[in-house]
């Protein structure tokens, strides 16, 4: 009886480890720790390569048709920062995704990571964000436009950003689309895009009319239609059907380098300023963002700006003069506060608020804005998108150095003899390749997601 009282004591307090391997209650106690074993932050450097989608243009309507290859996998969710409430619906929306949408990773940012893990009863992956862009199909923004403008940055030293689906949860709503109310029907539309039929009849009439019918020019073969069924198996009931798709809008970005007095790139020299996006120290080098494979032949890229380029005299008391390049022709000596190189997206930005007008989103073209300018003579400037513009530092700046900065997320330093040469983005339709482009798909820029009926309507 002794030796039972001692047990049960021993037990009813603190108990270690090593006596709940031997209570009655050694089930619960373990499915607990199972659970917690869930909670978990796994490495975003596991996850598989970066699934790319196509973008199909029609002649029905101005915006392009989202159609994935396969499901999509990999998902990077991005909340905006500093904001309780946005946070909470950040963790309702992932909870949706987990238990409607299986087998999908979902991916954060370090500190969003650590703050959601513990509310999620599921493993999330994070790690630096230069290891984001080979590894994320799609991205969802819960916030404002500098949230999206946040994501597009992890991808600026590439070619293409994967599809983006906005809600509308901060500040400014040039950009963002959606109303986080409409998060499921907004998801689904999204994700099944390009499953082609409803999946409650893979085996039935239409799955085998598609499969017979796919040999047909401008169609997939069979194989591949068939993998594409194979994918959704397990999304019965939740495809739009043959002829309802995504539509998403292909946002034109800006190349910039920016050079030397003796015409080196200089690129690795901007400094992140976003602790969001990049570590403050050290600053990742460009070469370890991207690995091998640049395709500039000094192993130096350029960096793409959806918003903006500036250059400006900064806490300088003097104007800053800039001679001013265009298609390798001198336009002019600007004196100025800065100029603004803007893409269409940008046009609603900085650009707006120094005075330049607004230019369509579906509008080739980029924007030249003086800041400020001493002159009534230099206004703001639209030339054609694939114009190369330069900006030069003049010998007659007394200032010692201006400041530069590519859509506020990286910045140098420029004095005397330096420049910053700007081009756009090519994005527009590309025939089957090398690369695997299918006829009358396109490629490049940045993807939003966007609805039919208020696409027109949204200037930035």
């Amino acid at each position: 009886m002794n030796r039972l009282r001692t047990t049960a004591t021993s037990v009813s307090a603190s108990p270690t480890w090593t006596d709940l391997a031997f209570t009655p209650n050694t089930i619960t106690r373990r499915c607990f720790s199972a659970t917690a074993r869930h909670r978990e932050i796994r490495d975003a450097r596991t996850l598989g390569d970066r699934i790319v989608p196509l973008y199909k243009s029609s002649s029905t309507s101005s915006l392009l048709s989202l159609e994935w290859p396969v499901p999509p996998r990999n998902i990077l969710i991005m909340p905006k920062l500093h904001a309780p409430p946005v946070i909470a619906s950040t963790v309702e929306f992932a909870k949706h995704i987990n238990s409607e949408y299986p087998n999908l990773n979902l991916i954060f940012e370090k500190r969003i990571a650590d703050m959601l893990h513990e509310a999620l009863p599921f493993p999330v992956y994070s790690s630096e964000p230069i290891h984001f862009p080979t590894r994320t199909d799609l991205v969802a923004t819960l916030g404002g436009d500098g949230t999206i403008l946040r994501a597009a940055s992890l991808f600026s030293l590439h070619t293409s950003v994967p599809p983006i689906l906005s809600f509308s949860m901060g500040t400014l709503g040039f950009l963002g689309e959606w109303k986080f109310e409409e998060f499921k029907r907004a998801w689904r539309e999204v994700y099944m895009s390009g499953s082609v039929v409803a999946m409650s009849d893979l085996q039935g009439p239409h799955t085998q009319t598609a499969l017979n019918g796919s040999t047909a020019p401008g169609q997939h073969d069979a194989e591949e239609t068939q993998k594409r069924y194979e994918g959704w198996a397990s999304m019965r009931g939740r495809s739009m059907g043959v002829n309802r798709s995504s539509k998403m809008l292909l946002r034109h970005r800006l190349k910039v380098g920016v050079y030397d007095a003796d015409g080196v790139n200089v690129n690795e020299q901007l400094l992140p300023t976003s602790t969001a996006a990049f570590p403050v120290v050290p600053a990742p080098a460009i070469k370890d963002i991207l690995g091998s494979g640049s395709p500039d032949p000094y192993g130096v890229p350029d960096i793409h700006a959806i918003n903006e380029l500036v250059i400006h005299r900064g806490p300088n008391p003097h104007l800053a003069i800039v001679d001013v390049y265009v298609g390798n022709r001198f336009l002019t000596e600007a004196v100025a506060d800065g100029i603004l190189i803007s893409t269409p997206t940008g046009s609603t930005a900085y650009s707006l608020s120094a005075g330049g007008t607004i230019i369509h989103p579906l509008t080739k073209a980029m924007l030249l804005t003086p800041i400020c300018a001493r002159t009534l003579s230099f206004r703001h400037l639209s030339l054609p998108l694939n114009k190369k513009v330069v900006l030069k530092v003049s010998k007659k700046n007394r200032g010692r150095e201006l400041e530069v900065s590519i859509d506020g997320k990286r910045k140098a330093g420029v004095t005397i003899g330096m420049e910053i040469r700007v081009t756009g983005e090519e994005v527009g339709r590309k025939a089957r390749g090398a690369d695997g482009c299918r006829e009358n798909s396109w490629t490049g820029g940045g993807a939003l997601r966007h609805t039919e009926q208020r696409a027109g309507g949204r200037g930035g």
